[in-house]
């Protein structure tokens, strides 16, 4: 992939100059023997570097306290500032590739929570470097990227996981148990929907216009790096309707509504169901410009036959549109916000967003299979999706959520985003990677990005 050229290149100089922003650097490491890919610790501690420290990169970085927090990195001080104020003695980083530079060879592992169109240059300078890899959910920004950081993950044989919590809880497990029984009998439909993007971010025709800075220039506060932000991105001035959060419904940047919830609440039909790739994907809705995703849409997924399991049709709904009810649906029931529905040909399951409380609908025939539920046979995760990330850094078996699985998860989502783009029913080769019947779409399958990132 080419890159193309910059308003703002990164030269060799500049990049080494940004050195000084991470002054706090010198601070002391504890004495730590680091492990070996797939290999224990020593004494049992990762030392770990987070990188992206807003609201999600919190999270990461509140569940990796039990292990050694050497290394913070964020573009934005203000963003970071409240895991600042929790842990002084941490080295602070702008430029992850000064922090690789100067720790990589004390750091073991790198979780990485940023806006999604820098997830794969900062996974492939750490997995380079022979890291294991905690990555947020989408996996990637584009397909290609997907299977490149599969395949790089595989070479370099480290510990990964893709923050998607729900494959780690023990609802996803009872639905795969049920479908392995035969519980649901045959399946053939799946839907799933989300309420986003609805009152969490602009996207669409009414919420969101191209800046307009022929009146007034947004002024970049200054305790944000707006060229690191961008990263690989095109370069464009500075304006707040992109950061901090609201850069999740445009295309340059996030990867919308499916990008954000496809890969909680798609999980457990992927999973359980061996969904792998659809023989065709397509998107009805509005769609209302090229900047954003849509403000709604519907997507359809077909998948053909799957060893013994039926083809399968999976409905994708997003921006409040959600499925027709079951005919027997009981009356005070309501649909979540955020959701499934498993139509088998004995019984419909029901989940709410990560597969979440499961429940077998209506309640009438929940109660006549209780009885004669399928024994749990799938190993249970002690803790979270972090617990067994860890546990897999130290030699443990292999996170459900690996770069592996996640792939092809994510893979299926970005699809979606392809047809929404294109507006046209696509036929998708999964072996060949590529869209045969609309040649255009496959422009989306990958992207140019700027230069100075080292991809």
């Amino acid at each position: 992939m080419n890159p193309t050229a910059s308003s703002h290149p990164v030269t060799r100089r500049a990049f080494l100059q940004r050195a000084s922003l991470a002054s706090a650097a010198t601070v002391a490491f504890p004495a730590i023997l680091r492990s070996q890919p797939g290999q224990p610790s020593p004494n049992n501690r990762l030392n770990v570097a987070c990188i992206g420290l807003g609201s999600q990169g919190r999270n990461v970085v509140n569940a990796m306290k039990g292990e050694n927090l050497v290394a913070f990195c964020d573009v934005d001080d203000a963003h970071a500032a409240r895991v600042y104020d929790a842990h002084p003695e941490v080295p602070r980083f702008r430029d992850y590739r000064v922090l690789l530079e100067k720790l990589g060879d004390r750091i073991d592992a790198v979780a990485i929570a940023t806006p999604d169109h820098m997830h794969y240059p900062i996974a492939v300078a750490a997995l380079q470097l022979g890291k294991h890899v905690f990555l947020e959910k989408p996996l990637t920004h584009t397909i290609a990227e997907a299977r490149q950081l599969a395949r790089l993950a595989q070479e370099k044989k480290v510990a990964t996981q893709m923050g998607n919590q729900g494959r780690a809880t023990e609802s996803i497990r009872l639905y795969k148990e049920g479908v392995d029984a035969g519980v649901l009998g045959d399946v053939r439909e799946v839907h799933a929907w989300t309420n986003r993007p609805l009152s969490h971010w602009p996207q669409g025709r009414l919420a969101v216009r191209p800046p307009d800075h022929s009146k007034m220039i947004p002024v970049c506060p200054p305790t944000l790096d707006w060229d690191l932000w961008l990263g690989v991105a095109p370069a464009r001035p500075y304006d707040p309707m992109f950061a901090p959060f609201k850069w999740r419904g445009f295309w340059d940047f996030g990867t919308g509504a499916m990008g954000d919830m496809g890969c909680h609440i798609i999980d457990g039909a992927f999973w359980a169901l061996q969904l792998g790739a659809p023989r065709t994907v397509e998107a009805v809705g509005a769609f209302q410009n090229d900047l954003t995703g849509p403000s709604a849409a519907m997507v359809v997924f077909e998948f053909p036959a799957r060893g013994a399991l039926p083809p399968l049709t999976l409905k994708w709904f997003e921006g409040g549109l959600t499925p027709a009810l079951p005919g027997d649906w009981e009356t005070g029931r309501e649909l979540p916000d955020n959701g499934t529905l498993t139509f088998g040909s004995k019984a419909t399951v029901l989940t709410a967003s990560h597969f979440q409380n499961l429940r077998i609908v209506p309640e009438t025939r929940m109660r006549e299979l209780a009885p004669n539920l399928p024994a749990k046979t799938i190993p249970r995760i002690e803790g979270d999706h972090f617990a067994e990330w860890i546990r897999a850094c130290k030699g443990g078996p292999a996170a459900g959520s690996n770069f592996d699985y996640a792939a092809g998860l994510t893979e299926l989502c970005l699809l979606s985003n392809l047809a929404v783009r294109v507006r046209r029913k696509l036929e998708w080769d999964s072996v060949a990677g590529r869209v045969t019947n609309v040649p255009e779409a496959n422009q989306y399958l990958t992207k140019t990005y700027r230069p100075g990132f080292g991809v």
